[in-house]
C-alpha cells in the first residue's frame, strides 16, 4: 500500500483512482492509513461481500487474497494482479496508462 502511496500522483494525472480494499475493520484501517501514511481511501469489507464478488476470498481464513484491480469508468475489469506482484504498482501503472492513452484518443 505505501508504493502505491508513493505513486498517486502517477495515477492521478492519468485520472485514476486508487482504493485500497480490505476484511478488516473501518477502525483497523483508518490506523493503519496514519501510521503507513496513506491518504488514499482504504475501505472496509468487513463482512467479506466484496472479496467474496470479486472471488479473492480465502474461505478457510476469512480473509481477501492480495489482489489489485484496475476497473475502468464502465466498471469493467481491465488488469488483475495477484499475490507478491499486486504489492508492487507498476502493472496496475501499466494498465491505466493504456486505459488513459485510448481515453485520450476518443476525445
Amino acid at each position: 500500500m505505501k508504493a502505491y502511496q508513493d505513486d498517486v500522483a502517477k495515477f492521478e494525472a492519468m485520472e485514476t483512482q486508487i482504493l485500497g480494499i480490505s476484511v478488516d475493520s473501518p477502525f483497523a484501517n483508518k490506523r493503519f492509513a496514519e501510521d503507513l501514511g496513506v491518504t488514499y481511501p482504504l475501505l472496509s469489507d468487513f463482512h467479506r461481500t466484496v472479496s467474496r464478488r470479486y472471488g479473492v476470498l480465502d474461505q478457510e481464513r476469512g480473509v481477501a487474497r492480495r489482489t489489485t484491480f484496475v476497473i475502468d469508468k464502465e466498471g469493467i475489469i481491465r488488469h488483475i494482479e495477484q499475490g507478491a506482484s499486486a504489492i508492487d504498482p507498476s502493472g496496475a501503472r501499466q494498465a491505466c496508462s493504456i486505459l488513459s492513452g485510448k481515453r485520450e484518443k476518443e476525445r
